[in-house]
């Protein structure tokens, strides 16, 4: 019987031949990761089981969310995370200043491989499938209990096969990909399987692409989303990930719950509209949309690829007099890479307000919360009612090039509008 790719990994990780969708089983894990949100109570369920941790190596805490600390109560969140960190000498804990987006900066110093099995206290832990690797959010205690046996339990998930044809065209990017995914099956229509990328259409998207759309299968309620290794990926692992990796691929009589095909050529920028990232149009149907806010970055869309989009948009022009524009680079070597692009340059000179690495705005943090009636464009992953502030304020999805083409605008407008 032939096995998808999540079933290849999580039968490895079992010390199984085959294992099938629905079988329950126990993984071994090859990184736990936790922020500081979801770290302090992930370990306080650890220090329950009065085990030391299994492997310093093999743990990641990232202080992200509320980090630098936005108030008294994040700033005992993050010495709660530190203490343990120094207290356990965890190998990969990252300090304000060398931190960034756990789920950007994992990748980039080389903690993810393909062919491994990533759980993390946060639902965008789902991004590292990108790098074929099987990785899903859990919650806190099972966080915690796994930084003590270096296991967990799954079930395993069906698959969904979806399958990328054609080229794409200009403009189209990662993100509206997702959204077009998301908005054809719902935030529910892949709820606890797998998303399964492949197709002739993969060629065409670069890494950063792939990071934004394994990161959003949480968003249509996937348990995971993988991409196969190509000669990309290759190329992004290597001076990063030195350890041996084993990647796999779907055997040609997998089975799969159903197939679905996007034709790449066909596509078009999209907005997912409030309050669900379900709610997808095509950008040319939201022109008379006014902004107050624009948002540029987040785990979804704050890699340098991301940050170039918006510097092509945003060079040489204002941004517009009623609009707020904040770009958060994911990274510290993200922002740097931009300094020296000049990217940083370009935004300041169009007045918008660069941040630190942070989550900030994404969950409603800090760094551009909204007002009563205020509405945003943000290439983050969620537009939940109150999820960037007040419960009456509204968040529309895009990805970089119209986010920033919505900034110098005043309105949600596509990059054409900006640069033909």
């Amino acid at each position: 019987m032939g096995m998808t790719m999540t079933e290849k990994i999580l039968a490895a990780h079992a010390g199984q031949k085959v294992v099938s969708a629905g079988d329950l089983l126990i993984a071994q894990i090859d990184l736990i990761l936790a922020n500081d949100i979801t770290g302090p109570p992930a370990i306080s369920e650890f220090e329950k089981i009065g085990k030391p941790v299994f492997n310093k190596e093999k743990i990641a805490l990232v202080p992200d969310h509320f980090s630098p600390p936005k108030d008294i109560k994040s700033a005992e969140m993050c010495k709660r995370m530190r203490d343990f960190a120094r207290k356990h000498e965890i190998t990969n804990y990252f300090e304000v200043g060398r931190m960034g987006i756990e789920h950007a900066l994992l990748p980039d110093v080389g903690l993810i491989a393909p062919g491994e099995v990533i759980i993390g206290a946060d639902s965008h832990t789902c991004t590292y499938g990108a790098l074929n690797a099987f990785a899903t959010g859990v919650g806190q205690t099972d966080a915690g209990a796994a930084m003590a046996s270096g296991t967990t339990w799954f079930k395993v998930p069906s698959a969904i096969k979806v399958e990328l044809t054609g080229k794409l065209p200009r403009y189209v990017k990662g993100k509206d990909i997702i959204l077009t995914l998301i908005g054809m099956i719902g935030v529910d229509g892949a709820r606890y399987q797998s998303l399964e990328f492949c197709g002739d259409g993969v060629s065409e998207l670069d890494m950063a692409d792939r990071f934004t759309i394994c990161n959003m299968a949480i968003e249509a309620g996937g348990k995971n989303g993988i991409f196969p290794v190509d000669e990309k990926t290759l190329a992004f692992l290597k001076n990063r990930v030195t350890r041996d990796f084993h990647a796999v691929t779907a055997d040609a009589d997998a089975i799969y719950a159903r197939t679905i095909v996007i034709e790449l050529d066909k596509l078009a920028p999209v907005v997912a509209y409030p309050h669900l990232p379900e709610n997808v149009h095509p950008v040319d149907e939201a022109k008379e949309i006014m902004i107050d806010q624009a948002v540029i970055g987040s785990c979804t869309n704050g890699r340098l690829e991301d940050l170039a989009q918006a510097a092509e948009v945003l060079k040489g022009r204002k941004v517009h007099p009623h609009v707020r524009c904040i770009i958060i680079p994911a990274t510290q070597d993200i922002y740097q890479a931009a300094i020296k692009l000049g990217y940083i340059d370009i935004f300041i000179e169009a007045g918008v307000a660069v941040s630190t690495p942070s989550c900030g705005p994404c969950l409603g943090g800090y760094m551009g919360i909204l007002a009563h009636g205020e509405r945003a464009i943000s290439t983050t992953n969620r537009n939940f009612r109150g999820r960037m502030g007040h419960v009456d304020s509204e968040v529309y999805l895009s990805g970089p090039y119209v986010a920033a083409a919505s900034a110098v605008l005043g309105r949600i407008a596509g990059p054409k509008e900006v640069l033909s």
